[in-house]
């Protein structure tokens, strides 16, 4: 098992603070057992003995706060421990100045309040592309399909472009507004609102025997609709499950 050198590595920048293993106490005056130690020539010496008392703990674990931590104190040091396993030191966190670490908090939370309107103002415009998005879907629904009620259209482009679907509308073609993307859409619509598809798959017949079996039904509805046989203000329907 790897016991923890007598010497603690040398920090890149800073003091360096140490949390030792075994009991430890202070080489100046005596306390102990210190939770924290520097080590001076060999010997451990508490935090007061070397003037850093004052400073508080800062674990590891939110990058930006201990950065602005450092930035924000002029004193600091780096807390570090030895891992048997490892056998070596590793970073535990910072000891930084009180009011620095208060500033430092101050910063984070503005950039947290920042970030949260800027999350705010992002899904706002994704919300508005979307729109823009669906409508020219079903306008491109009704173009391919004269005869398909309007708020039907809209319901089919409204379901097939939802964002984070994976549905055939936030496909590359379907956001190229593609002749077969849109079809597709039209075709699945019809599928499950306007046969007895999904009561066939539920009564256990196999998905492609049920296509089979409404395929009929789906191209008599799309050349209905190609026609324009149906008023585009009749009838309409739910998007698609």
């Amino acid at each position: 098992m790897a016991r923890a050198p007598l010497t603690a590595p040398a920090p890149r920048t800073g003091l360096l603070v140490v949390q030792p293993l075994r009991r430890k106490h202070c080489a100046g005056c005596r306390r102990g057992p210190l939770p924290m130690l520097v080590l001076e020539d060999a010997a451990p010496r508490c935090l007061d003995c070397a003037d850093l008392g004052h400073l508080v703990f800062l674990p590891r674990g939110d990058t930006a706060l201990t950065r602005r931590s450092r930035e924000e104190s002029g004193l600091s040091a780096v807390v570090v421990r030895f891992n048997r396993r490892k056998g070596r030191y590793e970073r535990q966190g910072v000891l930084v100045e009180e009011a620095a670490l208060t500033r430092a908090e101050e910063r984070c939370l503005a950039d947290a309040e920042a970030r949260r309107r800027r999350r705010v103002r992002d899904a706002r415009l994704r919300a508005a592309q979307d729109e823009r998005f669906a409508e020219a879907f079903a306008a491109e629904i009704l173009r391919l399909f004269p005869g398909c009620p309007g708020d039907r259209a809209h319901g089919i482009a409204a379901h097939a472009s939802l964002r984070g679907s994976g549905r055939v509308g936030r496909s590359a073609a379907g956001r190229a507004l593609s002749e077969g993307a849109v079809v597709s859409a039209v075709v699945a619509s019809v599928r499950h609102l306007d046969t007895p598809y999904d009561r066939l798959l539920m009564s256990g017949v196999p998905r492609h025997e049920a296509r089979l079996r409404i395929a009929t039904e789906v191209e008599g509805r799309l050349r209905e609709w190609r026609a324009g046989r149906v008023g585009r203000g009749e009838g309409g329907g739910a998007p698609t499950p």
